[in-house]
């Protein structure tokens, strides 16, 4: 049993001590480039001191890297501690059904989460966000938003535990080949109507864009690139933070487009056009289906190694939890993992940079040059307080968007390949 528990520690820890590690490469690398491209800064994006930029990531870094080791250290305080074999054995005596077991258990763990997440984000929001400038949300919002997350988040969880839990409870060899991936894949499809259409509102006001000047250029962006102009809004993000985005969302008759109100107020134009073309890429090109599938793939891969878990004797034994509480079980899988998840990370992120790659291109076909999208990269960046050098080994494992600068490079070298096509094409 040694040998598990030292597996175990060596995927937990070991996922941390990556992490951190890459994390500081990360933040010296940043300050080190940003020192050295002085020039490229203030000619690219307009910043002729970096300071802000390296304090900024120094500070959030910092931050985040204290959640994951405090969260570590309560994870394993609470295995190696005995609590969560307590409450485990607490909930198997009461002799209540194993699925309304299992809902009390992770919903237990889930609202302990995040609980134990509350004094980072209120220094996250109100001070580190409140330095630099981005925090625009009161200590009222953010008891309502705290709330309205923890039982939106609590309800979706019992949604999808509920027949995840009875069907491993129906059959614990072949769950996962009996309906669990394919409520897994058709849960994630829900989400991509109920999230933009139900829950997003709870949090934000989404206004459809208006007749006027915005409205006229949205219109001709839609009709460049082959779509109807319709589900186009605007999100109040300005009762929140100052930062900069756009997102799409959805498919069929659910597709929408959102530009935060701070993105419209701060780009011009022909930037926003720009990141509006670069958003309608993901549609056109299918992405938001690519993605789905690459996302079931990777579930199908996890569900048939939790299902080999559960049918060994050693994932109750490592914590002495009793055999019949197949959902306690599921976690101790889950903790396994979950590491070899974060490692896989680069694999899963190469599908996103080049779909990111392709929403780019696609911008400079739709804007006929790259300048508006170059703009609009350089103003999100400054605004945003972006770290523009990040270190490859980084990057690799946390970003799904090239860094800015090889995304200009590359805005501007398709922008060049394609007005040399067309002068040829105007020669012949």
């Amino acid at each position: 049993m040694l040998e598990y528990h030292a597996l175990l520690l060596t995927l937990l820890v070991g996922t941390t001590v990556l992490a951190t590690a890459l994390s500081i490469l990360n933040v010296r690398h940043g300050a080190s480039e940003m020192r050295s491209n002085a020039d490229w800064l203030e000619r690219h994006l307009a910043v002729d001191d970096p300071t802000e930029i390296i304090d900024y990531q120094r500070a959030t870094t910092g931050l985040s890297l204290l959640q994951s080791w405090v969260t570590l250290v309560l994870l394993l305080g609470l295995l190696y501690t005995g609590v969560v074999t307590a409450a485990v054995e607490f909930l198997d005596e009461t002799g209540t059904h194993p699925i309304a077991q299992g809902i009390a258990f992770f919903l237990g763990l889930f609202v302990a989460s995040r609980i134990a997440a509350v004094p980072f984000s209120l220094y996250s929001t109100f001070v580190v966000d409140e330095q630099f400038e981005f925090n625009e949300m009161t200590p009222t919002l953010w008891v309502r938003d705290f709330v309205v997350g923890l039982l939106v988040g609590g309800a979706l969880l019992v949604a999808l535990l509920v027949p995840l839990l009875a069907l491993v409870e129906w059959s614990p060899t072949l769950w996962w080949v009996a309906g669990g991936w394919l409520l897994l894949v058709a849960f994630l499809l829900v989400m991509q109507v109920v999230y933009p259409r139900v829950i997003a509102p709870l949090f934000n006001d989404f206004d459809p864009i208006e007749e006027g000047e915005l409205r006229e250029r949205v219109e001709s962006v839609f009709d460049r690139a082959g779509f109807e102009a319709d589900e186009m809004y605007t999100m109040d993000a300005s009762r929140r933070s100052s930062r900069l985005n756009a997102y799409f969302i959805g498919f069929g008759r659910t597709k929408r487009v959102v530009l935060f109100d701070t993105l419209v107020e701060k780009l011009d134009g022909p930037q926003i056009e720009g990141v509006l073309a670069h958003e309608l890429a993901h549609w056109k090109r299918h992405h938001v289906w690519k993605r789905l599938g690459a996302v079931a793939v990777q579930l199908g891969i996890v569900l048939a190694v939790l299902g080999y878990l559960l049918t060994t004797e050693w994932v109750f034994d490592l914590f002495a939890l009793p055999a019949s509480t197949t959902y306690a079980g599921l976690f101790v899988a889950l903790l396994f993992v979950e590491p070899v998840l974060e490692l896989t990370a680069p694999l899963v992120n190469r599908l996103s940079l080049t779909h990111e790659r392709e929403a780019d291109r696609f911008a400079v076909d739709v804007m006929g040059e790259g300048e508006p999208m170059v703009g609009a990269l350089a103003q999100l960046a400054r605004e945003n307080l972006s770290n523009p050098f990040p270190h490859p080994w980084y990057a690799a494992f946390n970003h799904q968007h090239p860094p800015v600068p090889e995304r200009i490079r590359y805005i501007q070298r398709q922008a060049k390949e394609t007005s040399s096509a067309e002068t040829d094409a105007s020669a012949v």
